[in-house]
């Protein structure tokens, strides 16, 4: 299995450490102004109306130095002139400062825009995932990816309208010293390349490290993730230790790699803030020497050097896109692996197009399963099972751990889609229904109860408006008349996981939550394991005489076996046995043997039954 190192080391060799960073940094460039023109637009004209106004003011801030600002140290000033050469000034600042702002505010929201898309898809392709995209993803790593990579893949949005501004005041701004002096000019062009290459050695070697870093944002959230979601396990088993020795190790990764970044920031940043000034400093040497020579004036100096300060800038505003490209590019390439998962891993999407969608009958639906097959990877859980369940029917559903019944229970819901086979309500395939239909009229209740950290009243009807009658009838059905006996009733807080009840509580009001719903195919995964077998009796009574539903109940008490109209018995992911209860006794040993065990284990209490023997 492996590392979270090497796991990082594989994010940073596909995303980082290949060539072709900014082939795919333009891709994801494209991709950003495309989906979002306007703003991104807005973005740009703000940043070329703000380089042209850059330019400009050099130029005029030169020819204000020889008409007005010498003649005036000369003795010869004119209020007038400099009245209007003031005035000049100020409306050029001001219109580049109305450039800042129309630069900054729509890029920001181009970039925000571009954050939520990312995070809207991610929230959309987890919420139409089945089961199995989750169990071969830690959440940790899942929240990342919406989170940090959502955010970080807009990054690069934030420097590109100046960038291309800064191209604009670049071109611009060597016209402008190739007017005043080809010397001056040769300086500038001796200087330039220099930038880009230490800009390119930069990007080069930042990509690896990024990489691997936003790989290790991932497990540090997995492992506080299971720190935190397991924090029973981890105080009863004493494990406090462990799981900061986990932390410290991935914090550490995180740690490494960040200062591993610092550092190449720490040496190259410096030195590109630094050649610009050194470049200035040898302008001004030959600048003045050129002046002193005649060949320009003292106004051209001053324009020159402005130019030249104005044409250094760009050259830092793109090192700064060059330095956010490849951490965006990764983290765009993270987000299109996970969005592209369930095309590689789990198949066909669940949720058919809009002309493929169909509504369910109305009524208890009945259930029609052909050559159902279903694995994990290589491990088949599930072989060619088949059978039918009348409308209204109760079905029992048998087997040892381990035998397929969870997972055939998942697959009746539609939370994951069978390898093999087809299932049908009523006469509508699964995979063609309707997903708001389904998920109305089917309803399954785990062995391991979900509930949320909020009042009962909420975890019940989760915030639909419900009536009163109908509340209490799915209350007194699942025998959940103990929520109005507590210091709040209804209000009271479960806290997360509904961690202030018992199990066999969260497990009633689970079953009250799901029967609010009114469904037409009820499917019980051992819903009732935690409930004291008198209540659980009372509960199986209720839904038979009182709910209108075709019901399936994973069973391993013979009482409730013995309820159900039918019995399917699982072996090996197989259906070995169809019938009723006694009339598997009577004829299959294996069945009448796993019987006994439930007896044995004291899990029901009935008389002897007939043909319990093998």
């Amino acid at each position: 299995m492996p590392t979270v190192e090497d796991e990082a080391e594989t994010t940073a060799m596909q995303h980082g450490a290949t060539p072709g960073v900014m082939r795919r940094g333009v891709s994801l460039l494209a991709e950003i102004l495309r989906t979002n023109p306007w703003p991104a637009a807005g973005a740009i004209a703000g940043a070329v109306v703000f380089a042209a106004a850059s330019v400009a003011g050099a130029v005029i801030l030169g020819r204000v130095t020889d008409d007005l600002i010498l003649p005036a140290v000369e003795g010869r000033p004119e209020v007038g002139a400099a009245l209007v050469g003031g005035g000049v000034i100020v409306g050029m600042a001001v219109i580049r400062s109305a450039g800042v702002v129309a630069r900054r505010y729509f890029g920001i929201m181009t970039a925000r825009r571009m954050q939520m898309q990312w995070f809207n898809r991610l929230g959309d392709h987890y919420v139409e995932q089945p089961l199995p995209f989750f169990f071969g993803q830690p959440t940790g790593k899942l929240l990342a990816h919406a989170d940090n990579d959502a955010e970080r893949s807009a990054f690069a949005m934030q420097p590109l309208p100046m960038s291309i501004g800064a191209v604009v005041m670049l071109v611009f701004g060597t016209i402008n010293l190739a007017l005043l002096d080809p010397l001056l000019l040769a300086i500038g062009l001796g200087l330039f390349p220099s930038l880009i290459v230490m800009n390119r050695l930069y990007t080069t070697r930042v990509v690896g490290p990024s990489a691997r870093a936003q790989a290790h944002v991932g497990d540090v959230s997995s492992v506080a993730h299971e720190s935190f979601e397991g924090a029973l396990v981890v105080k009863l088993l004493g494990l406090e230790a462990r799981e900061s020795t986990r932390m410290r190790a991935a914090a550490g990764d995180l740690r490494r790699e960040r200062l591993v970044i610092g550092r190449l920031r720490a040496a190259f940043e410096p030195a590109i803030e630094a050649l610009p000034n050194l470049g200035t400093v040898a302008l001004l040497a030959v600048g003045a020497w050129r002046v002193s020579e005649d060949v320009i004036t003292t106004g051209d100096l001053v324009q020159a050097m402005v130019l030249f300060a104005i044409l250094a800038f760009p050259m830092r505003v793109i090192g700064f896109l060059l330095e956010e490209l490849p951490r965006s590019v990764v983290s765009r390439e993270r987000i299109v692996d996970v969005l592209d998962i369930d095309h590689r891993v789990t198949g066909a999407p669940l949720v058919p197009g809009p002309d493929g969608r169909r509504h369910l009958p109305e009524g208890p639906l009945p259930l029609s399963v052909r050559d159902l097959s279903f694995g994990y990877g290589d491990e088949q859980v599930l072989d060619a099972i088949s059978f039918d369940i009348e409308p209204s029917g109760v079905v029992a559903i048998v087997g040892a751990t381990g035998s397929g019944k969870s997972t055939l229970c998942n697959l009746l819901a539609g939370l994951a889609r069978p390898s093999t086979g087809e299932i049908a309500l009523g006469d509508v395939p699964l995979r063609l229904a309707d997903p708001m239909d389904l998920r109305s009229a089917v309803a399954l209740v785990f062995q391991e109860t979900f509930l949320f950290a909020d009042t009962i009243l909420e975890n019940l009807t989760l915030g639909e408006a419900v009536d009163e009658d109908r509340l209490q009838w799915a209350i007194d059905i699942a025998q959940a008349g103990y929520v109005d006996d507590l210091a709040h009733g209804r209000d009271t807080i479960v806290g997360e996981r509904g961690v202030t009840l018992s199990g066999g509580q969260r497990q009633r009001l689970a079953l009250a939550r799901a029967l609010l719903r009114h469904p037409r195919l009820l499917l019980l995964d051992d819903a009732t394991s935690a409930i004291d077998p008198v209540i659980e009796q009372r509960i199986l009574d209720g839904l038979r005489e009182d709910l209108d539903t075709t019901t399936l109940v994973v069973a391993h008490r013979v009482a409730t076996i013995r309820l159900a109209d039918r019995v399917l018995f699982l072996d090996g992911g197989r259906l070995v046995g169809d019938g009723t209860h006694d009339e598997l006794l009577a004829r299959d040993p294996q069945y009448a043997a796993l019987v006994r065990a439930y007896e044995q284990a004291g899990d029901a209490v009935v008389d002897d039954l007939p043909g319990a023997q093998p």
